[in-house]
């Protein structure tokens, strides 16, 4: 995943460990933790550019700022998670849970909790 570049941040996803690290399927509608150091505000609205597993489409997504992690903490990484919105995280939280379904969570971290 990159830093804000010119207003967006990016966030490429390029494999299936970094999916189930980054994904917050306890989050209504669904969640997306980016690392980043770029600084945010609880309650603000981003816009993320990201990538999900073996596919080169860029998926737009807007979102909720709802968690924030100040500094990296062992494998956690600094950064914040958004609360997915609209069509495109409808369509993002279909694919990643597609993607998710049957891996196994035993011996996996999540960058969140």
């Amino acid at each position: 995943m990159q830093p804000r570049m010119g207003g967006i941040i990016q966030a490429n996803i390029p494999d299936v460990d970094t999916l189930f690290a980054s994904y917050m399927p306890y989050v209504v509608g669904g969640g997306l933790f980016v690392p980043s150091k770029q600084p945010v505000k609880m309650g603000e609205e981003v816009f993320v550019l990201t990538t999900l597993p073996e596919q080169s489409q860029k998926i737009p997504l807007t979102g909720k700022v709802i968690w924030i992690s100040q500094k990296q903490n062992g494998i956690k990484p600094q950064g914040f998670g958004i609360q997915l919105a609209g069509e495109k995280g409808i369509y993002f939280k279909s694919e990643a849970e597609r993607m998710l379904t049957g891996l196994k969570s035993e011996g996996r971290r999540s960058y969140t909790m």
